[in-house]
């Protein structure tokens, strides 16, 4: 299974990161969707801080799955002092070789105040170039509306989250405006 029919298949959440010269803003919104049709809960958390409140790390995907990730990705960060591309390529390769770890259906969006990585169902690090990364059902309607706004305004990286995630609760039914939003400034 490849990122893309993991992103597919997984219901129920968008998170975004937006990245701008004064700072790193992540959002989450807070809907958890039993199979295609049943939201289970409107205000789960998605989006957290850690490693001292350094790194911002969101997921989309089954929650387990997703918490034994984070749990991976912080004792990374641990050994690493912090270093988020040292530690999200530890991990990617613990991904690649562990099969259990190949079979969980989770995805991960980590960042600090210099970088957004991707850390996909399949091991995979990527960086996106225009320092907006999105994951989860409604990413497509949340990515796109971050571009437009950071292309044709200037406003901070937390308003430009937020908003997006509104345009994204208007498009997406697995998308919900009870957004969680965090941000690290530079």
């Amino acid at each position: 299974m490849n990122s893309n029919e993991i992103q597919t298949n997984l219901r129920g959440t968008t998170i975004l990161a937006v990245m701008t010269a004064t700072g790193m803003a992540m959002a989450g919104d807070g809907q958890v969707t039993l199979g295609q049709s049943i939201a289970v809960k409107h205000s789960a958390r998605k989006v957290r801080r850690i490693y001292n409140d350094r790194v911002l790390a969101g997921f989309a995907g089954a929650t387990a799955d997703a918490f034994t990730l984070f749990e991976r990705f912080e004792g990374k960060l641990e050994e690493f002092r912090g270093n988020l591309v040292r530690s999200a390529v530890e991990l990617a390769k613990d991904w690649r070789k562990d099969k259990y770890l190949r079979r969980l259906e989770a995805m991960l969006l980590v960042a600090d105040a210099d970088s957004i990585l991707l850390l996909s169902g399949t091991g995979d690090v990527i960086e996106p170039d225009d320092g907006i990364a999105s994951i989860g059902s409604g990413s497509a309607y949340a990515l796109a509306a971050a571009r437009a706004l950071v292309r044709n305004t200037d406003l901070d990286a937390e308003t430009i989250a937020r908003k997006s995630m509104e345009i994204a609760a208007e498009l997406c039914v697995f998308t919900n405006n009870n957004v969680v939003l965090e941000t690290i400034t530079k």
